[in-house]
């Protein structure tokens, strides 16, 4: 068996990782109640802030702007979120938490906490603080990628 290094392993680790690192928090949040995928929009949406584009609550989410669209549909007929026309750009939809979204955000937090507290209890916080750094640096890269490829379109 050839050994090879943390740079050769990293991208693969990183992508199989990540598929049941969310495949967990899914299933977790499933457990409480929280039965569809939507948590993600909610919790970038409340980071970032009211009025996000639905363009810019996409690329936060990492999720296309067509499958955005979908779940911004769902959360807005349970009251969680409302759209709304940019004065300055009618093309562009405003996204806006409602008190009820607020509250769901509230308690996807506590849920989310809990489990992410259990996936996390074998680090301690000195290597979660290196890990997170480290990811920190390739999203910075890869956004800088992102937008690059996107002028050069």
């Amino acid at each position: 068996m050839t050994t090879t290094s943390a740079r050769e392993r990293f991208g693969i680790r990183l992508t199989t990782v990540s598929r049941r690192w969310r495949r967990a928090l899914d299933h977790r949040l499933a457990l409480a109640g929280h039965t569809d995928t939507s948590w993600a929009p909610l919790f970038h949406l409340e980071a970032g802030g009211d009025g996000l584009s639905q363009k810019d609550l996409a690329k936060f989410v990492g999720m296309e702007g067509s499958s955005m669209v979908r779940h911004l549909d769902r959360l807005e007929s349970r009251g969680l979120v409302r759209r709304q026309c940019d004065p300055r750009d009618r093309r562009t939809k405003r996204i806006f938490l409602t008190s009820a979204g607020r509250d769901a955000v509230t308690t996807l937090r506590a849920d989310l906490q809990a489990a992410e507290k259990t996936l996390l209890a074998d680090l301690d916080d000195a290597r979660l603080e290196t890990l997170v750094e480290a990811l920190e640096i390739l999203d910075r890269r890869l956004q800088g990628d992102a937008e690059g490829n996107e002028e050069s379109s």
